[in-house]
C-alpha cells in the first residue's frame, strides 16, 4: 500500500498508546519482582479492603504455577511492541487483529482479577489497580484507533 493511501490513526493514539504500554511494562515489573522477592515490600496499606499482600500472595495470585504478575509483564512487554510508533505506522496486516486481540485479552483479564480481588480475596491491591486501567485504557485507544481507520478506508490520507 502506497504510503499515501495507508489508513492511519491519530498522533495522540499513537503517543497515547505507547506511553500506557510502557506504564503497564513498568508496573508489571515491580509487581513481578516483588512477587519473587518479598511480596510484603509492596508501598500499599496491608489492613482492610487495601491490602496488596493479601492480593498478591493469595492462592489465586499464581494460574498453573505461573504468577498472575508475570504473565501480566508479558502481556504488557507485548503491548508495548505492538503499541510501538513503529508499529503503529507499519503496513503489516497482522499487526491490527494481534493488537486487538492482546488488547481484548488484556480488558477481559481486568473483568476476571477484579471479580477475584472483590469476591474472592476480599481485597483490593492498588498496584493491581494501576495495571486494571492502564489494560482498560490501552483497549480503549486500540478500539479508536480501529475506529478512525475503518472511517478513513477509501479516502486518501495526506501524509503529515
Amino acid at each position: 500500500m502506497a504510503p499515501e493511501r495507508m489508513r492511519r490513526v491519530p498522533g495522540w493514539v499513537t503517543a497515547t498508546s505507547c506511553a500506557l504500554s510502557m506504564l503497564a511494562v513498568g508496573l508489571t515489573a515491580y509487581l513481578t519482582v516483588t512477587h519473587y522477592t518479598d511480596p510484603t515490600a509492596l508501598a500499599c496499606p496491608d489492613t482492610g479492603i487495601v491490602n496488596c499482600t493479601a492480593v498478591t500472595t493469595s492462592s489465586w495470585s499464581v494460574v498453573a504455577g505461573v504468577p498472575v504478575a508475570l504473565l501480566g509483564l508479558l502481556w504488557a512487554v507485548a503491548m508495548a511492541a505492538v503499541c510501538s510508533p513503529w508499529a503503529w505506522r507499519s503496513a503489516a496486516r497482522w499487526l491490527d487483529p494481534v493488537r486487538t486481540g492482546l488488547a481484548t485479552t488484556g480488558a477481559a483479564a481486568v473483568v476476571y482479577l477484579v471479580y477475584v480481588e472483590l469476591f474472592r480475596v476480599d481485597a483490593i491491591c492498588l498496584w493491581c489497580t494501576g495495571v486494571h486501567l492502564t489494560a482498560v485504557a490501552l483497549f480503549a485507544m486500540v478500539l479508536v484507533a480501529r475506529a478512525n481507520r475503518a472511517n478513513t478506508v477509501g479516502r486518501e490520507v495526506r501524509p503529515s
